[in-house]
């Protein structure tokens, strides 16, 4: 994530209508980093999410005198997602800032809910494919330093489906594979 002097950062978000002011309330509890508004730096990666129509709002944060918990992919990472998955975000923080988990993320949470992987096996498949980051603000006080600058239409929408749906068969079979290698190390 990229900051100036004025330790601002540039962030995107999909959506299918312009969001002046985000409803903090109104994302999923169980999401990756718990209740929040979710935002991108990474403007391609925003674009996969995209309905056709969609906006893509733009804004600016002041990480001023956020609290602000950053991760990476590691077990930290891990276990602050799996307890938003089961509603137990537990962190003081303003803004959380890391990886996106992938979209087979309730696959293998559920495969490690039923006790067949290890925390190690599980972050070796969470680190299969491309990591992109997402930030989410968690608080009005990071709400009210998030400037919304402006939205426009996404006009590429079947050229990022056609982009999108090859990045997910690779992803699907490197996935696989993965879990082959865990199974057979574990006969």
């Amino acid at each position: 994530m990229k900051q100036d002097s004025e330790k601002s950062v540039k962030l995107f978000h999909a959506s299918e209508t312009k969001i002046p002011f985000p409803d903090l309330k109104r994302g999923r509890k169980n999401a990756d980093f718990g209740q929040g508004f979710y935002l991108s730096p990474d403007y391609d990666f925003v674009t996969k999410w995209a309905v056709a129509n969609a906006y893509i709002n733009e804004y600016e944060l002041n990480l001023g005198g956020l609290k602000i918990v950053e991760f990476n992919r590691s077990k930290d990472w891990l276990h602050y997602i799996l307890n938003n998955r089961k509603l137990k975000d537990g962190l003081d923080a303003d803004v959380i800032v890391g990886p996106i988990s992938n979209d087979t993320i309730f696959d293998t949470f559920g495969i490690i809910g039923s006790g067949y992987l290890s925390d190690d096996e599980l972050l070796s498949l969470l680190m299969v494919g491309p990591e992109y980051k997402q930030l989410v603000i968690k608080t009005e006080k990071a709400r009210n330093n998030l400037t919304f600058v402006e939205a426009k239409v996404f006009k590429d929408y079947e050229k990022t489906r056609s982009e999108l749906k090859i990045e997910e068969e690779e992803y699907q079979k490197e996935f696989a594979e993965k879990m082959t290698q865990i199974v057979d190390t574990d006969d």
